[in-house]
């Protein structure tokens, strides 16, 4: 009996379409949300905001020194 045989087939086609645009296998993301609690939904957003982030790279939009300044004065020490 295999994972694919287990678990619905919603599921193994959102892990297959997460495999597919990440670098992680079906059993590191299994792995992962059995582990540590994540789930499928916050695999998906967070390599959505990876992708964001990279095509944002690639047209060149990068955060100002100005925005930069600002969050480091937020969080930065005191």
């Amino acid at each position: 009996m295999s994972n694919r045989d287990i678990i619905s087939e919603d599921i193994s086609r959102r892990i297959d379409a997460l495999t597919a645009r990440s670098s992680l296998t079906r059993g590191q993301i299994i792995e992962d949300a059995l582990a540590h609690g994540r789930s499928l939904a916050w695999h998906e957003k967070w390599v959505a905001g990876v992708q964001e982030g990279l095509d944002e790279a690639e047209r060149g939009e990068f955060a100002s020194e100005a925005e930069i300044a600002a969050v480091l004065t937020k969080y930065g020490p005191a």
